[in-house]
């Protein structure tokens, strides 16, 4: 699978459609034979067997076919408005989310916020957690009292990919797991 492919449908499906000239709906799904074109006419060698090899070889799943097979869009981390469709879902008792150090302070006193994306990601697994703060730094492991928050009124819903999403996670459903790394 090539890397530079990967991170170029991520860029384009979840950021930057416009970028190629490419169009989504309104969940976020662009036409497959379209992103094709569009991503070749930006210098990008792709074609049908190659982005369903990405889509099916991608270890974080981060992109969706369709079940007609026609459209394809990213699982999640939108920073453009898309509603993926998710009914909310009850979470496990536990989530976590990693992140790096130097951004625990703020988290502690304002909790998880989405920033530049539509919603928080969150994930099932401590291990899972630890890889995603590493990309950020010297990681640390929170876990989200996410029984709790649902039980409290918070929604919660599951991407196809697996990882978990919600609005926001309030500062007192936050716990420092332990620094590692």
């Amino acid at each position: 699978m090539s890397v530079e492919i990967s991170k170029f449908l991520s860029y384009v499906l979840r950021h930057a459609p416009d970028s190629i000239g490419l169009s989504l709906d309104e969940q976020g799904w662009a036409s497959m034979g379209e992103l094709i074109e569009k991503a070749n006419a930006a210098g990008h060698v792709l074609d049908d067997a190659r982005l369903r090899a990405i889509v099916r070889e991608s270890d974080k799943k981060r992109f969706t076919i369709s079940e007609d097979g026609l459209k394809i869009r990213a699982a999640q981390g939108h920073s453009i408005k898309v509603d993926l469709g998710h009914a909310p879902s009850k979470p496990p008792k536990v989530l976590f989310h990693g992140t790096a150090t130097r951004f625990l302070d703020a988290i502690l006193a304002e909790g998880l916020r989405a920033l530049n994306r539509q919603q928080v990601h969150l994930s099932s697994d401590e291990a899972t957690a630890q890889r995603v703060g590493q990309r950020h730094g010297k990681p640390v492991v929170l876990s989200v009292m996410a029984g709790q928050m649902e039980a409290d009124g918070h929604k919660f819903y599951q991407a196809e990919n697996g990882v978990w999403l919600t609005d926001s996670v309030p500062p007192a459903y936050l716990a420092v797991l332990g620094e590692q790394g």
